[in-house]
């Protein structure tokens, strides 16, 4: 890569004079960082400045990494996501009728999906991360969209039951991994609006599912009952298209076919300087686990919870919430495709927003605050006769869902320079936000049918909560910052600090946080 050599950096003065970033044409690296230009500026220890990564490379690199990987990995979430929202599509076509289901068994299969996702999840995240995640993240893939097919000749509650264990451990560490992955390809502060138009798969999955069920619930006179073949569809398209994910995906941004030798310099250089302490670095398990030493760890995993049953109480139940409104099996599913298509929509205007601003907690907190109100709105309004109320109210409900879920992911993976934590951290919490579908599924009870009232109200509580928690969170990363700035009489942002250097977390001295 041709090299520029520019007047010397006015950061250098800031910067602590100790451990070092890399090399360059054999010349030990004493920092590397952005400056005011958007450039990433390092210098040698033999004092000479030079300018190896200007923002026209950036973005031309980026944008091949957008429209190469982004749309297969969004493709991939969206048939993912179809397997967890098309059960609540199913019933209302007479799923529960034609296995027998009785009770409480529909809300026990929806349970029992998230037992085995959870137990898995952390060992098939270091499984990925050890073989990468381009592997393992298709052969996940090929086994999901088998079990789906399989339930198309599920014949009783034992049958389905079987099938949605063995589909939890097959879709346990998917968004973990998918996370980790992007972050071998983007900055930090690229980060958001990328993972963001990539988890909005997960709402446009929920809109197209509905789509979908109303176009598989036309078939009449076949062999099979109407939502038998939701599953025949969902479940082939699937396994095709993992195939060739499994051919199409790159091990890393440096290692990727479609770069040249330049490009890929380029790669492993920015996620250097604004991503992990160390590029591929191989997993280490006691190393790794470290993580939950640390309180700040215990506080994400209890906003993952507060974030967790909102996100799965709309992706397992939106279509029972929005038959009240709409008393026909064809409707419902209909009127499930406009609040999901708003909340992928909000979901990228809080996501870009986070990433232009650099800041991650007020728009995690807006998803909460969101959330509340919608589930409040609902719960406490006369329904039948303020459906246009009711209906907007469904709009925040997924509007506050998606966000929070995404940014909360970002913003602690942000703040984790280690590889090896990161992912743990990762296997850890993305599941146990999943696992609150136990919850949920356990909150709206046959009983309280129509209006779910205690459900309503408990999901509108994790809501509140998780909008106390960010606040609070993120207040404490601006005091520390500050804190640390009046210790060491220097001002320093995040991107001041090469991530090299911040291998030990908030120890380093020269750690701040990314809030």
């Amino acid at each position: 890569m041709a090299e520029e050599v520019v007047s010397k950096s006015t950061l250098a003065e800031k910067q602590p004079d100790n451990g070092v970033v890399g090399k360059v044409d054999d010349n030990v690296v004493k920092y590397a960082q952005l400056d005011e230009e958007g450039q990433t500026v390092i210098q040698t220890a033999n004092g000479d400045t030079h300018a190896i990564i200007d923002k026209k490379a950036e973005r031309a690199l980026a944008f091949k990494f957008d429209i190469r990987i982004l749309p297969v990995l969004a493709v991939m979430y969206l048939f993912n996501s179809l397997d967890k929202s098309n059960l609540g599509n199913a019933k209302t076509a007479g799923l529960e009728r034609d296995l027998h289901l009785g009770g409480d068994q529909y809300n026990l299969i929806l349970s029992i999906f998230f037992i085995p996702y959870v137990l898995t999840a952390p060992f098939l995240s270091i499984f990925g991360k050890k073989f990468g995640p381009d592997r393992v993240l298709p052969a996940m893939m090929f086994c999901f969209g088998s079990l789906t097919l399989l339930v198309a000749a599920a014949k009783n509650f034992g049958g389905i039951m079987t099938l949605r264990w063995f589909l939890g451990m097959a879709e346990s560490a998917f968004f973990p991994l998918v996370i980790y992955y992007l972050t071998t390809f983007y900055r930090r502060g690229e980060l958001a609006r990328r993972l963001a138009i990539f988890y909005a798969a997960q709402s446009v999955a929920s809109a197209f599912g509905g789509l979908l069920a109303f176009g598989c619930f036309q078939i009449k006179g076949g062999k099979l009952e109407d939502w038998r073949y939701l599953f025949v569809v969902e479940g082939s398209c699937t396994i095709i298209f993992a195939i060739f994910a499994f051919i199409y995906l790159p091990r890393s941004a440096a290692e990727a076919k479609f770069l040249n030798k330049s490009e890929k310099e380029l790669a492993y250089l920015r996620m250097q300087v604004d991503s992990s302490s160390i590029v591929n670095e191989a997993y280490v398990f006691k190393d790794s686990i470290k993580i939950f030493k640390e309180w700040t760890t215990w506080m994400i995993l209890a906003i993952e919870i507060c974030v967790g049953v909102p996100l799965q109480s709309v992706q397992l139940f939106l279509p029972q919430i929005i038959h009240r409104l709409v008393n026909e099996t064809v409707k419902t599913n209909l009127y499930t495709v406009a609040p999901n298509v708003s909340g992928a929509v909000m979901l990228l205007v809080l996501a870009f927003s986070s990433d232009l601003t650099r800041w991650r907690f007020p728009f995690i907190a807006l998803g909460f605050l969101f959330t509340f109100i919608g589930f409040i709105i609902f719960a406490s309004i006369d329904v039948e006769h303020s459906t246009h109320v009711a209906y907007f109210a469904s709009f925040m409900m997924c509007w506050g869902t998606s966000a929070p879920s995404v940014l909360l992911d970002v913003w602690y993976s942000n703040n984790i320079a280690h590889e090896g934590k990161r992912v743990t951290l990762t296997g850890i919490g993305v599941p146990l936000c999943n696992l609150m579908g136990v919850v949920s599924s356990n909150i709206f009870q046959n009983k309280d049918a129509p209006k779910y009232f205690p459900a309503l109200i408990t999901t509108a509580c994790f809501g509140g909560v998780g909008f106390v928690l960010t606040i609070i969170f993120g207040l404490y990363m601006m005091v520390d910052n500050k804190r640390r700035d009046l210790k060491q009489g220097v001002k320093l942002e995040v991107r001041d600090i090469p991530t090299e250097r911040l291998r030990d977390g908030p120890k380093a001295a020269e750690f701040r946080w990314f809030y």
